[in-house]
């Protein structure tokens, strides 16, 4: 807990079971009130593993998908009352241990979504991130901050945190239950007005550690495209896509500091910018 709201940390899993324990173990629990795993159909021992570190999983009846993984954490964290919401992939490529300074920087009422990237202040090649997922990193944000007029340094970690006020607002329920879900939902978060912020992570591409193949970067590399394109043309009123239908919140900057660190109200962006 910090600053009076409880924590929740979400592992949505798939074949976890190499690195699940040292994420886990590298959790500070003196901060992290509720650890939540989610597990879509694992063919290894994650449930085992899970077990063994005390964990009570939640187990999809067949392979989802890892958005669909991402809408039960966290209408399951919602739904036990957490205050602050942080996903840390369980495949130890992101350092569990920045759990309390994500958020902390929401708690203490400075931003409703915080990423953890993985290309501020670092060298991400040398530490361990392929070439090809690099470039296609750097050309993807790249689109991605100029269609959506944004300056995030990138849209793909891993690593998030989410206040319980952004995540009630937003709908990811309508979200795609892959892996671009991860894209829609920073879209969602940017038409809502959602104050973002980003924290440099170490990168680890380690043997056991999860990554999707060529083929499924590509397809998801389109994926991305696609919810720049239909962003643009949500907000210039030429179509309309349900996922991006978010209600108005119907909050002032000024409201929004008023509640600061509540946890019930966004706090939105420091001015109104025309898109």
């Amino acid at each position: 807990m910090l600053n009076g709201q409880s924590i929740s940390v979400v592992l949505p899993a798939y074949n976890a079971g190499e690195t699940l324990k040292r994420t886990v173990d590298e959790l500070d629990r003196t901060v992290v009130d509720n650890v939540l795993l989610v597990d879509d159909m694992s063919t290894d021992d994650t449930l085992e593993q899970a077990a063994l570190l005390g964990l009570t999983p939640i187990c999809h009846d067949r392979n989802r998908g890892y958005g669909a993984n991402q809408k039960t954490c966290y209408r399951t964290a919602l739904d036990l009352g957490a205050d602050i919401v942080v996903m840390v992939h369980p495949d130890y490529q992101y350092s569990p241990r920045l759990v309390p300074a994500m958020a902390a920087m929401i708690a203490y009422g400075e931003y409703d979504f915080v990423l953890g990237s993985r290309i501020l202040a670092q060298n991400s090649v040398a530490r361990g991130m392929p070439r090809y997922k690099f470039v296609a990193n750097r050309v993807l944000t790249f689109c991605e901050n100029v269609v959506l007029q944004e300056k995030l340094s990138e849209y793909h970690t891993g690593l998030r945190a989410y206040s319980k006020a952004l995540l009630e607002a937003l709908p990811f329920e309508r979200n795609s239950d892959d892996f671009v879900f991860d894209n829609q939902i920073i879209a969602q978060a940017v038409i809502i007005g959602a104050n973002i912020g980003e924290l440099s992570c170490p990168t680890r591409y380690l043997a056991d550690s999860s990554s999707i193949g060529f083929k499924r970067s590509v397809q998801y590399g389109i994926g991305v495209m696609r919810t720049a394109a239909q962003y643009r043309l949500h907000v210039i009123g030429a179509r309309h896509y349900p996922f991006l239908e978010v209600a108005d919140p119907k909050r002032s900057t000024a409201e929004g500091a008023d509640v600061r660190g509540k946890g019930t109200t966004l706090i939105g962006r420091p001015q109104t910018r025309t898109r």
